[in-house]
């Protein structure tokens, strides 16, 4: 077999797929940690505003850029 072949192949058993998943689940868990400690520096009114990511970045730039 083929290198490419035998990197299909793995990528195709549930073990590697499940691997893939766990890793992904803790990639967005940190991502989320992250974004919540930013949001948690962030001054607003109220203080407990839920707010999404995208809002989460635009307040930190202005806070930064203030």
């Amino acid at each position: 077999l083929s290198r490419e072949e035998r990197r299909r192949r793995r990528r195709a058993t549930a073990k590697y797929r499940s691997a893939h998943a766990t890793r992904e689940r803790i990639r967005v868990e940190a991502f989320n940690v992250a974004f919540a400690e930013l949001r948690r520096l962030l001054p607003t009114l109220p203080p407990d505003k839920k707010l999404s990511k995208i809002e989460i970045l635009r307040l930190a730039i202005c806070y930064i850029s203030y």
